[in-house]
């Protein structure tokens, strides 16, 4: 399929997951807008690269998704300099793990602000513009705790499930629009972090980084196998077809069994 002639803006998308949706969308033709903080010349290396392999617009904004005016702001820039916003992908996501009782409080409202509220603000400032042109696509990242939960998770628990629902919300308002409203909703992904995560935890077990990743996956899964940042992309491109039209107000899962138990 092709995206060629439509402009896909995906939050946190310097690294990681939102990183592979951004190139998957472009690899299908969509100019992108990049968005997330980290090392800027990083941050210009991947936009100018993704330009120069999929023969592609890119842009970037470094827009905190916590705040409502920077989230409209980013979306009017993106639709100033590409002429609309077609694809909106919420992917931008924080972590924090403790006990409901020892959770701190400025933890909790962080997670809430960037995972949850970011979703929303996201949303009412792309929903306009694609009403607007009778086409769009919006796509959350919730995960596989946006419908189930672990110890420990009490604040991105409760996000991810909020972003199921809003999804929900968000595809019945626009059900005649032409606007589709999905989540997709991951288990574990093999990112840089998490590789990290396993090199630690091997070397503090004195384990092969393969034997760590095969118990850190049994914790949860019972397909011993990582989803990707690509395959996430896929998902994320899928969504954007014609055969997709009609898929609307639905998590889907990609989570190697995860939510199957």
């Amino acid at each position: 399929m092709s995206l060629k002639g439509k402009v896909a803006l995906v939050t946190g998308s310097t690294s990681g997951i939102g990183l592979g949706i951004a190139r998957a969308l472009a690899g299908a033709g969509a100019s992108i807008v990049l968005n997330g903080f980290g090392d800027a010349a990083a941050i210009e290396a991947e936009r100018a690269g993704i330009e120069m392999e999929f023969g592609v617009g890119c842009g970037y904004s470094g827009a905190d998704i916590s705040k409502a005016d920077q989230v409209a702001a980013m979306v009017a820039d993106a639709q100033a300099t590409f002429g609309s916003v077609d694809i909106l992908v919420n992917n931008a996501g924080i972590q924090f793990t403790a006990n409901i009782e020892d959770f701190p409080q400025e933890r909790w409202d962080s997670i809430i602000a960037i995972n949850m509220s970011g979703v929303f603000y996201g949303m009412k400032a792309a929903i306009p513009g694609m009403k607007a042109k009778g086409w769009g696509r919006i796509i959350n990242i919730a995960s596989a705790h946006g419908l189930v939960a672990s110890a420990q998770k009490v604040a991105y628990v409760a996000a991810k499930h909020a972003v199921i629902g809003m999804t929900k919300v968000a595809a019945i308002e626009l059900a005649n629009a032409g606007v589709t409203a999905n989540a997709i909703c991951p288990g574990w992904v093999l990112t840089p972090l998490v590789q990290r995560q396993l090199d630690a935890r091997a070397a503090k077990d004195g384990i092969s980084s393969e034997e760590a990743a095969r118990l850190f996956l049994a914790e949860k899964q019972p397909m011993a196998r990582f989803s990707t940042p690509e395959g996430i992309g896929g998902l994320a491109v899928f969504l954007c077809s014609e055969a997709a039209s009609t898929i609307t107000g639905t998590p889907l899962s990609i989570d190697g069994g995860w939510t199957a138990q």
